[in-house]
């Protein structure tokens, strides 16, 4: 541990008003999707805004997500505003780099897709069974997910009047939600209470 000065705090830190403590860490490794367990990813396909990805990951990990899979194209998850966007709860989620989503065939993980349009088989959030091995795929802010993507399965948001969608860290903290709210019936009703 070291004591610094204001001025030189002031320096080191990557934001004009900084608070009073700096770490300086190892980045993790990145590391493999276990293939066993019942457990749920969070999926980042090509997300840009440090906001909305720092966002993303403190929900799925304060909704019980097991692992952060990034794609190619999506902002560096240990830069300084996506660190402090998720409030430390980057540190409570392995990361994992994937090539493309099509690389997450071989982790037996069922990818749900998110659209704030229908696509051809798509259910309402709220119908969908998210008690499965799964992995939650939340696409780029203007594009979204490509249509021809390798989802296994389509959910949509469903929304009332002319908004178009929800930005995607919203949505990510409304589906992760909806997963731990699932889980904990399962869990629930499987103990008979």
């Amino acid at each position: 541990m070291h004591f610094i000065d204001e001025a030189t705090l002031e320096r080191v830190a990557s934001t004009v008003s900084p608070q009073p403590h700096i770490a300086v860490v190892e980045i993790p490794r990145s590391t493999a999707l276990s293939e066993d367990g019942d457990c749920w990813v969070l999926v980042a396909d090509r997300v840009q805004d440090p906001g909305n990805l720092g966002t993303m990951i403190r929900s799925a990990a304060a909704a019980g997500a097991s692992a952060l899979v990034v794609t190619p194209g999506t902002v560096d998850v240990f830069s300084p505003k996506v660190v402090r966007a998720t409030a430390g709860a980057l540190f409570l989620l392995p990361c994992i780099e994937v090539p493309s989503l099509g690389a997450l065939s071989a982790s037996k993980l069922s990818l749900v897709g998110t659209s704030s349009h229908e696509q051809a088989g798509s259910v309402a959030y709220d119908e969908f069974d998210f008690t499965g091995r799964i992995a939650l795929v939340m696409g780029n802010e203007a594009a979204g997910l490509d249509a021809s993507a390798p989802i296994d399965a389509w959910v949509t948001i469903p929304h009332v009047g002319p908004v178009e969608s929800l930005n995607v860290a919203m949505a990510t903290t409304v589906l992760s939600f909806e997963i731990a709210r699932q889980r904990k019936h399962r869990s629930s009703a499987g103990s008979g209470h």
